[in-house]
């Protein structure tokens, strides 16, 4: 007899395996009545799932037989669904793209800076898998961020940076101008770094079993231990269904014993994330060192499901033990299940920050040649703001930072929290504006408001700009102020510094991946130029792997994103 899988109905299915089975059970006591009836089968879903993550079991068998398959049982035939696709949970705050202001009525722009750089590497991630990241996973100024640019260097770490500014035509509309803010911290020698009081938080839930997650997570914290000192303490706390400390606190120098422990890890059972980091701030402030470093790394894929899950209740807990002066990073692993928003209010809360490891290259990026970035902070609460000249910029928008966004009244409130800086860190932040009288103009004159260009026309300033830092042992706010005027405006694009160039050309791909709505002229072939011209001192990669991935999203754009779920996002 042949049967059509594809022809069944559930219930004829159901009623044929039901015959089935009677006349096999029926056959076997004809021959002897001391074996016991044939258990009913399992389908391919209940066989795999006694054994495997239902996550893990999606992906590894997503090609599974449809038709039906013997499970063991002669003359049984077991039909099943095929497995259903992995579910894709990742999370992403819902951030809609800045608008554009009229100076006239909002001449004042004021946000915390970010030196997180997640973001890039889920992008990164995404396009490796032919994919387009999701919209709400983009966060422009972390890809800018991602890069090192050779910006002015300070000369003391008492003022640990000197803004440089420049205006220049937008390559996206000819009729609009890039003012770039570009700030790079004070590098700290390594001879004069801290002493390092670091407690590493590993989630060792079952949802990190995966190659891309623990096993990739161990050999990332081998290349952190392999720069440890002997003056460094380190101690390790994990957490699964329940949480518990696997290294009291060890000099940096006995890495054996450091590495043994780590070795020991191995993934299983649910994510009580609340309860290890608890246990991780505890240790930590009983070996706080008072001219040192204390901090916390957690590393995780952000899914806690036991205990404390809520991340604005997380984000509560953390943000008041940063009050003991010890700080949060977070390292991010894994997807599927990664939840980038629980990652980011952490590390916001804690004086931290956050980056995302999809390659033990990216490992080495983080935790070996920015250690210093990572882990030693040079400035805290440092907060930016511009104030515009409406009688020259008509109109203006920040290009990103849009979680980041402060009042105009938190920028003198040193009581408001803001980002941090470490060592040798750069950060970028960049406006397109639009200047007075420009064709470029989005918004129309007023029928009865008359002119309320107010600002000084005698002027040459186009802005002025403020940036307000607290130093790491300091709560008290220190100053730095500087005009932006009509001599910083350059011709062309190409009259820029080459660093300059490149963060635009990546601001730009952060715009496209993220909708595009204020781009006119731009499209992947002029990106792609655009970032090789400016590509410049590239000695570990990392700009010309930028370049590849502007090439793999050309080609995903046109690409279906049915086999890419659409992650879940946080309003």
């Amino acid at each position: 007899m042949h049967i059509r899988h594809s022809s069944l109905t559930a219930a004829s299915v159901l009623a044929l395996s039901a015959a089935f089975l009677l006349a096999a059970c029926h056959s076997e006591n004809d021959v002897s009545t001391s074996e016991k009836p044939v258990p009913p089968p399992k389908t391919v879903t209940e066989e795999m799932a006694q054994a495997e993550p239902a996550y893990d079991l999606a992906v590894k068998h997503r090609a599974a037989p449809t038709s039906g398959m013997l499970n063991g049982a002669p003359g049984i035939l077991a039909f099943s669904s095929p497995p259903a696709p992995p579910r894709n949970t990742e999370r992403y705050e819902d951030v809609d793209p800045n608008p554009v202001k009229i100076t006239a009525d909002d001449p004042v722009s004021t946000f915390s800076v970010d030196v997180d750089t997640a973001s890039y590497g889920v992008m990164r991630r995404y396009l490796k898998d032919g994919v387009l990241p999701p919209r709400d996973s983009v966060r422009v100024e972390e890809y800018v961020n991602y890069f090192s640019h050779d910006y002015e260097l300070p000369d003391t770490k008492e003022q640990p940076f000197e803004p440089s500014v420049s205006v220049f035509p937008s390559p996206w509309n000819e009729n609009t101008q890039i003012m770039h803010v570009g700030i790079k911290g004070f590098d700290i020698p390594q001879a004069d770094r801290s002493d390092l009081n670091l407690v590493l938080l590993i989630d060792v839930s079952g949802s990190m079993q995966r190659q891309n997650k623990l096993p990739l997570l161990k050999k990332s914290m081998r290349l952190l231990i392999d720069e440890l000192t002997e003056n460094d303490t380190v101690s390790m706390v994990v957490y699964a269904g329940a949480a518990g400390t696997v290294l009291e606190p060890t000099k940096g120098s006995d890495k054996t014993k450091i590495l043994a422990a780590l070795d020991k890890l191995s993934a299983g059972g649910s994510t009580a994330g609340a309860e290890g980091i608890r246990q991780a701030y505890q240790l930590a402030e009983a070996q706080f060192k008072e001219d040192g470093v204390n901090r916390v790394m957690l590393a995780t894929d952000g899914d806690f499901n036991v205990g404390i899950a809520d991340p604005e209740r997380l984000e509560d807990f953390v943000a008041e033990k940063r009050d003991t002066g010890v700080f949060l990073s977070v390292l991010g692993f894994g997807g599927g299940n990664y939840n980038d928003v629980m990652m980011q209010k952490m590390a916001q809360a804690g004086n931290g920050n956050a980056a995302y490891i999809d390659t033990l290259n990216e490992a080495r990026k983080v935790l070996v040649e920015e250690a210093g970035g990572t882990l030693f902070p040079i400035a805290k609460d440092v907060k930016i703001q511009v104030e515009f000249n409406p009688a020259q910029v008509a109109e203006y928008r920040l290009i990103g930072y849009e979680t980041r966004i402060l009042d105009r009244t938190d920028f003198n409130n040193d009581k408001v929290d803001a980002g941090d800086i470490g060592s040798g860190h750069s950060v970028t932040a960049l406006y397109e504006i639009i200047p007075a009288g420009s064709a470029g103009q989005l918004s129309d004159p007023l029928r009865y408001g008359g002119d309320q260009a107010t600002g000084d026309t005698a002027s040459d300033e186009l802005a002025f700009l403020r940036i307000r830092y607290k130093l790491p042992e300091e709560n008290k706010s220190k100053l730095i102020e500087r005009p932006v005027s009509k001599s910083d405006v350059l011709g062309t694009l190409r009259a820029a510094p080459v660093d300059v160039q490149f963060a635009t050309a990546v601001a730009g791909f952060g715009q496209m991946l993220s909708g595009g709505e204020h781009l006119d002229t731009f499209d992947y072939d002029t990106l792609i130029d655009m970032a090789q011209r400016a590509k410049g001192d590239d000695p570990f990669g990392y700009r010309a792997e930028f370049i590849q991935l502007a090439r793999l999203a050309k080609s995903a754009a046109a690409l279906p994103t049915l086999e890419s779920p659409t992650p879940t996002v946080s309003q």
